[in-house]
This record gives structure tokens, C-alpha cells and sequence, in this order.
């Protein structure tokens, strides 16, 4: 039997099966608004922001 677990966006019930291609999400339009978030940096993913420098030592490595 498949697991149900909640749409990240708007918590509705989803099957999570092969058959449910937009999972986690319930449908399109709640895995669209979720890019939407990550695009706007809604979210963002913590950590200490890179040192620009230091790419452009490993660009000048190559």
C-alpha cells in the first residue's frame, strides 16, 4: 500500500506512487508555486555565503 503524505504547498492529502507524477506535490500548480518561492529566494538554504574569491582562484587553476 502506498504512502500519503502532505503537498508541501497546500497540505492536501497525496498518494505517494509512480503513478502520481507531480509528487510531493498534489498537482502542477502546487509544484509550480514551489519553484515560484525558490526562484524569488524565498527560501534560500542556510550557510555562510561563499567567498567570491575563492572561485575565482579555482577559475584561474584551470
Amino acid at each position: 500500500m502506498p504512502s500519503v503524505v502532505k503537498c508541501p504547498t497546500c497540505g492536501k492529502d497525496v498518494v505517494w506512487a509512480p503513478e502520481n507524477k507531480f509528487r510531493p506535490f498534489c498537482s502542477e500548480r502546487c509544484k509550480q508555486i514551489d519553484l515560484g518561492a525558490w526562484a524569488s529566494e524565498k527560501y534560500v538554504i542556510g550557510g555562510k555565503p561563499a567567498d567570491p574569491t575563492e572561485d575565482e582562484q579555482d577559475r584561474n587553476e584551470d
